[in-house]
């Protein structure tokens, strides 16, 4: 557990990881012990097609996850990947199902369905219009960013649908599947920052839900409105970018040395506000949306 700048308690939380279970090539208990040793709170193991339950490996609280699919290689046919998260058990799902009826199977157990890296995935704001259900997004997915394509990045696919008044809780997931190993490692860099003080999968998921949480790797954010004026309150950091659906206003791009706070004011024609900072390391956070 982390105490914040402004003294709140949050849990470190990593959602999205494979293991020899699917495709990953660690076992459940090399990787429960890499984000243990790395301070995480919790992590949910996503392998492709195998649900796993609550439990707890090498001390670490494992919450229930896995990751189903539509599609494979070309993008035109579209491709969705869906997690499943706090589930109350196994989804009945199979591979000739569409993408709607795996976000309906999930919540008919209990899950949340979180639409994993849209960008690697080549979603269009049309394709995800179409679905029904979607609980959150992942913003940024490490493992889509340091391997595959570099698409782990999904920050335009979020404005255009916040453009177009779609909002989503906003993740940060590793999707790690080698942990340092080739020219395409990934490992564990990324996390959700929750504003929980338990564990309790209910809890848990009524706080992401509830959007009580920022996506990191590395730095801290908060972003806060008052009236007409949006504020950051940060780690140090080196640039801080408020995102829009406005594409033209002076101020929204702040940089410097130590930065720890900033500040915006809307523009008439703004309809939402959402955050980024970098710190000098290269990390990033990013805030969820506040809606205008």
């Amino acid at each position: 557990m982390y105490t914040d700048l402004f003294g709140k308690k949050r849990l470190r939380l990593a959602l999205h990881q494979h293991t020899t279970r699917s495709d990953g090539r660690k076992t459940p208990e090399e990787v429960a012990r890499l984000y243990r040793e790395a301070g995480y709170d919790a992590i949910a193991l996503t392998d492709h097609w195998v649900y796993g339950g609550t439990d707890s490996i090498e001390g670490l609280p494992i919450l229930a996850g896995a990751e189903y699919h539509v599609g494979h290689r070309d993008a035109a046919g579209g491709i969705f990947h869906i997690l499943c998260l706090f589930a109350d058990r196994a989804p009945s799902l199979d591979r000739e199902m569409t993408a709607q009826e795996i976000i309906d199977g999930i919540h008919a157990v209990g899950g949340i369905a979180v639409l994993a890296h849209p960008a690697w995935s080549l979603n269009t704001p049309e394709m995800i219009k179409g679905l029904r259900g979607v609980d959150a997004t992942e913003i940024f997915n490490a493992g889509s960013e340091r391997g595959m394509n570099r698409r782990g990045d999904s920050s335009l696919v979020v404005d255009m649908l916040a453009t177009d008044g779609i909002f989503y809780p906003l993740l940060a997931t590793d999707d790690a599947h080698r942990y340092g190993q080739g020219n395409d490692a990934d490992g564990v860099t990324s996390s959700v920052m929750v504003e929980c003080d338990s564990l309790e999968p209910e809890k848990l998921k009524e706080a992401i839900l509830a959007e009580r949480f920022y996506a990191t790797t590395g730095p801290e954010i908060h972003l806060s409105r008052e009236g007409n004026r949006f504020i950051v309150d940060c780690s140090p950091a080196c640039e801080v970018v408020f995102f829009s659906n406005s594409v033209w206003s002076s101020g929204r791009v702040v940089v410097g040395e130590e930065l720890t706070h900033a500040e915006f004011d809307a523009l008439p024609e703004e309809r939402y506000i959402r955050a980024c900072v970098t710190d000098r390391n290269g990390g990033r956070a990013w805030s969820n949306i506040i809606k205008i």
